[in-house]
Formats: structure tokens, C-alpha cells, sequence
């Protein structure tokens, strides 16, 4: 097993697209609320992984690693993951749980808008939880799209709007007020899988569910689980 943390993205500087890079992301009270919250919540979640990375192959990247609950649910086929994390205290937890991986895992800093990788480089791309916090939606998924090679797959799992009318009334308030401060910018009110289509993947099967799936719903609950793919021919 190799474990390597590479790769820089510093305020001010430019990625290998020539872009400017977004600020670093520092959360340091959320991150070790998440950090035990996350942990907490994996009996509800783990299942969930495992078929949000069920089939993959390759070289994968995941962006918004977190502190790196994914990994020990890869398959034996995936040849390496490339795991982003823009946050230093969960990446730092993300190369603890790397040690324990069965597949090759890299950590490395960056953000989801301006990826510190090369174009057209992943067979497959994850993201877990983390559109509903990049700062610029279109920009991320722009960004993953350039990094997969033709034909790559999108493994989404993601939470947002959803509910009745209350409910979806209620996520657009708390995003404009404390949900993102409280929470390390995170919104419930954004629509992952139209945000995917028009960032122009091709979508796949996908299914929406209750995380919890009883008790309680919470403006986090609504999530959705599925796949995209960019197209074939580039553009």
C-alpha cells in the first residue's frame, strides 16, 4: 500500500488549469464536530457506502474526502484513490484512516473548484456529502468533469432539497441565515442531481432516500444516490 500527502493550493495561486485557486478551506470547530458526528452516524451511512462505491475500478478521485469513512469501503479493484480534503484537521484524520485501507489511497489538500490534478486523469470520480458545502456548485462539477476521462463515471451521494412545501420553505431559510455558518457552509435547499445535469454529465440510475430512514427528518435527511458519467466525446 503507498500513502503520499501531495499536491498545494494556496490563496492567491494558480492550478494546473492556469486558474485562480479559491481560498483554503478552514473550519476547525466543524471539523471536529463532523469528526464525531460522522463516526456516530456510520451505522446509518456505511450501508449506503458500499453501494455508492460498489463496481468501481481504477484510478478514482474523491473530493471532499473528509476524514476518510470511504476508504475502507472501496473494492479491491480500484487501482488508487486520489482523496481530496480541503480541511487540514480531516485531512490529517483522512491519512490515519488511509494507513488502514485495503486499495492505495493518496491524500492531498485542494478544493473542489480548482483540483491540483490533470485533465481527463480518473476513471471515476466520488463525491460524498460535499456538494452541498463547495462555494461555487457549477465550478466543482466543472472541475470533476475535467479531471474524468471520457466515458468516467460520477458516484454521487448527496443530500438537499426535499420534502413537502414547510420543509422546503424552511431549507431556503436556513441557508440564507445559520445553517452555513453552523455547519462549515454546508446547504440543504441546493438540487444535486440538476446541478449535474447541467454541468452536462449524462445521468445514470439514482434513487433518493431518508437518512435516517425513520424517526426524525431533518432539513439534512432528503439525500440522493446515483450515478453520471461525462460524455464520451469531449467538448
Amino acid at each position: 500500500m503507498r500513502l503520499r500527502a501531495t499536491g498545494t493550493t494556496k490563496t492567491g495561486g494558480t492550478t494546473k488549469t492556469g486558474k485562480l485557486a479559491p481560498a483554503p478551506v478552514h473550519h476547525p470547530l466543524f471539523a471536529r464536530f463532523y469528526a464525531k458526528f460522522s463516526v456516530a452516524a456510520e451505522p446509518a451511512i456505511g450501508v449506503h457506502r458500499d453501494e455508492l462505491l460498489a463496481g468501481l475500478s481504477g484510478r478514482v478521485i474523491e473530493i471532499g474526502a473528509g476524514n476518510g469513512l470511504n476508504f475502507a469501503h472501496y473494492p479491491s479493484t480500484v487501482s488508487e484513490v486520489v482523496a481530496i480534503e480541503p480541511e487540514r484537521r480531516l485531512r490529517q484524520l483522512a491519512v490515519t484512516a488511509a494507513l488502514r485501507a485495503d486499495v492505495p489511497v493518496d491524500v492531498a489538500p485542494g478544493v473542489a473548484e480548482a483540483l491540483p490534478v490533470k485533465s481527463e486523469a480518473f476513471d471515476a470520480a466520488v463525491v460524498s456529502l460535499v456538494l452541498c458545502s463547495v462555494r461555487d456548485l457549477p465550478r466543482a462539477l466543472a472541475e470533476i468533469r475535467r479531471v474524468l476521462r471520457p466515458g468516467g463515471e460520477l458516484r454521487f451521494f448527496e443530500h438537499g432539497r426535499g420534502g413537502g412545501r414547510a420543509m422546503t420553505v424552511g431549507q431556503r431559510v436556513l441557508d440564507r441565515t445559520v445553517w452555513p455558518l453552523l455547519f462549515g457552509g454546508c446547504h440543504v435547499s441546493r438540487d444535486p442531481v440538476g446541478a449535474i445535469r447541467d454541468a452536462g454529465y449524462e445521468l445514470g440510475p439514482y434513487r433518493r432516500l431518508l437518512v435516517p430512514d425513520k424517526g426524525l427528518r431533518t432539513p439534512s435527511s432528503y439525500c440522493v444516490l446515483g450515478t453520471a458519467r461525462r460524455p464520451d466525446l469531449k467538448s
